[in-house]
C-alpha cells in the first residue's frame, strides 16, 4: 500500500481481515454442525470481496436489502441472491427481470399486490416463475402478517398469482435487539422458528423456513424445522452485539479510526468523526459507541463532524493528535458512509476494500 497504517487520514473505516475471517468461519461452522443453510446479509459490509469470502466458507448464497445491492453483487459473480425486500413499480420490475438473466433471484413480499407485479416478470416464461418468500411478522411489527391463519391465507392467495411460486416463509427477528439476556435471545429464536414451522403446516406443501438476525442466529440454528438463516452483522460485529453478549471487543472487526482534535475541558475530548462517519443509532445509551482498548473513555454525543467524548474522573485522557478506534453501535449504516475500507492484519495495512454497494438504496 502507498499509505502506511499510521498515516491513514481520518476518519476512516478500518476492517481487521483476520477477525473477519474468524467471524465468517465461526458462523459457517455453527450452520454446518446444525445442517442449516447460511445466507448472509451483505447490507452489513456491502463489499463484494467479503461476500466472496462468505461464499467460499460455505454460504449457500447471499441476502440483499435493495435491488441496487443485488446488482452490484451479481456484477461481482454472486449468482444466488435473496432480495429480502418487497419490489414495487415498473423500473424495479424491469431491473429484476434483467437481473434474473444472470443470477437466481428470489424476493420476499407480504402482499398479493407485490406478487401480481412480480408475476409479470415470472410470467415471461411459463417454466420459470419467480420464486418468492412470504414474510411473517414474528414480533418486530415491520413487515409481514401475523403467523398462523393470516399468513396461511396470504400464501394461498399468492399461490394463485400466475408467474409466481411460493418458495417459503421468511421472518426477521429485529426485536431481538431489545433483549437483555442470552436466555431472552434464545426464546426469541425458538419462537420465530416455531411460528414459521407451525404456519407452514397450515399452508400445506413443502416450504423453506428462512429466519435471520445475528443475535438469534446461533440459537435458531438448533431449532428443528429451520432451513436457512440470514445473519448480517456477525461478519463485523459492533457495540450492540457486544452489549447483547454475542460478540466481544476482540471480535469487533470494523472500527472507525479517528483523531483527537481538541481537549476543551479536562473531562472532555473531541474527535474528527461525527454522525457523517458514525451512526447515531442508540445515541446516548451507555456503551453505544465503544473506544477500543480504552474503557476509561466514552462517547457522549455526535454532531455532524464532531464526536464528543468523556474521560473518566482522575484519568489523563487522550492527547490532541492521538488516534482512537471507535466500535460503532451499528455496523451496517457505518459501511454505507465510506467509499473505501482499509483492511488491516496484525495492526498493519494490508489493502483497501471497495464498499461497492454503498448508497445503493433503490
Amino acid at each position: 500500500m502507498s499509505v502506511p497504517y499510521e498515516e491513514i487520514d481520518t476518519p476512516a473505516l478500518i476492517v481487521d481481515l483476520d477477525t473477519v475471517a474468524a467471524n465468517i468461519a465461526e458462523m459457517a461452522g455453527v450452520m454446518a454442525r446444525n445442517g442449516v443453510r447460511l445466507r448472509p446479509h451483505i447490507k452489513t459490509h456491502k463489499m463484494p470481496e467479503i461476500a466472496r469470502l462468505q461464499l467460499e466458507a460455505g454460504a449457500a448464497g447471499i441476502t440483499c436489502a435493495k435491488l441496487g445491492e443485488a446488482e452490484v453483487m451479481a456484477d461481482a459473480g454472486c449468482d444466488d441472491i435473496l432480495l429480502a425486500f418487497p419490489l414495487w413499480g415498473r423500473p424495479k420490475l424491469e431491473r429484476i427481470a434483467a437481473l434474473r438473466e444472470r443470477a437466481r433471484v428470489r424476493v420476499s413480499l407480504d402482499s398479493v399486490e407485490v406478487a401480481e407485479g412480480l408475476g409479470g416478470v415470472g410470467g415471461a416464461s411459463p417454466d420459470d416463475p419467480i420464486e418468492v418468500f412470504v414474510e411473517v411478522d414474528t414480533g418486530l411489527h415491520r413487515l409481514g402478517r401475523p403467523p398462523g391463519v393470516p399468513t396461511a391465507e396470504l400464501v394461498a392467495a399468492v399461490r394463485k398469482v400466475p408467474g409466481v411460486s411460493v418458495a417459503g416463509l421468511l421472518t426477521h427477528a429485529g426485536h431481538s435487539y431489545r433483549s437483555t439476556s442470552l436466555d431472552e435471545l434464545r426464546a426469541v429464536a425458538e419462537r420465530e422458528v416455531t411460528d414459521l414451522t407451525e404456519t407452514a403446516e397450515l399452508c400445506g406443501g413443502e416450504l423453506e423456513i428462512s429466519v435471520g438476525s445475528t443475535p438469534t442466529s446461533r440459537f435458531g440454528a438448533a431449532v428443528p424445522g429451520v432451513t436457512e438463516i440470514r445473519p448480517g452483522t456477525y461478519v463485523f460485529n459492533d457495540a450492540t452485539m457486544i452489549r447483547l453478549g454475542v460478540a466481544t471487543e476482540a471480535t469487533a472487526a470494523a472500527r472507525v479510526l479517528t483523531t483527537v482534535i481538541a481537549r476543551p475541558a479536562p473531562d472532555r475530548f473531541v474527535v474528527d468523526a461525527g454522525s457523517k462517519s458514525l451512526t447515531s443509532d442508540g445515541a446516548g445509551t451507555p456503551g453505544w459507541i465503544m473506544v477500543a482498548g480504552r474503557p476509561e473513555l466514552s462517547m457522549r454525543f455526535l454532531s455532524e463532524e464532531h464526536g464528543i467524548g468523556r474521560c473518566a474522573a482522575e484519568t489523563a485522557g487522550p492527547e490532541i493528535g492521538e488516534r482512537l478506534e471507535l466500535i460503532p453501535s451499528h455496523a451496517c449504516p457505518v459501511s454505507n458512509l465510506f467509499d473505501t475500507a482499509y483492511g488491516v492484519r496484525g495492526g498493519r495495512l494490508d489493502h483497501e476494500l471497495a464498499v461497492a454497494a454503498r448508497g445503493k438504496v433503490r
